[in-house]
């Protein structure tokens, strides 16, 4: 079994910033691909960026200069650094990842309970 801790969310003001953090523990290898989505009320969850297992990175064109995704392989934890923070980014904010649970086993997929992020004034 393998929990996802997710951290980092809360308010802050427009034009500032907040760092996520997914840390994965229990029966995990490592995390081989992560994501960071996020779901706003009356909107469905999207995509925000994503970390391949080599590291290449993605983002979504509504964040993509202000967000940046990063990992930590020796601690299991996937990191969202958010700048210029503006109200329409307010949203829950989730983490996915691909982990190892063993050797010889498939990639399973987890998702992480989600950490509110609201920006306002």
């Amino acid at each position: 079994q393998v929990e996802l801790a997710e951290s980092g969310g809360g308010l802050v003001q427009p034009g500032g910033s907040l760092k996520l953090s997914c840390t994965a523990s229990g029966n995990v290898i490592r995390i081989d691909a992560a994501d960071w989505y996020r779901q706003a009320p009356g909107n469905q969850r999207e995509l925000v960026a994503e970390i391949a297992s080599g590291g290449v990175t993605n983002y979504a064109a509504s964040v993509r200069g202000r967000f940046t995704i990063s990992r930590d392989n020796a601690k299991n934890t996937v990191y969202l650094q958010m700048n210029s923070l503006k109200p329409e980014d307010t949203a829950v904010y989730y983490c996915n990842v691909q982990y190892l649970p063993r050797v010889g086993l498939p990639l399973y997929d987890y998702w992480g309970q989600g950490t509110q992020v609201t920006v306002s004034s």
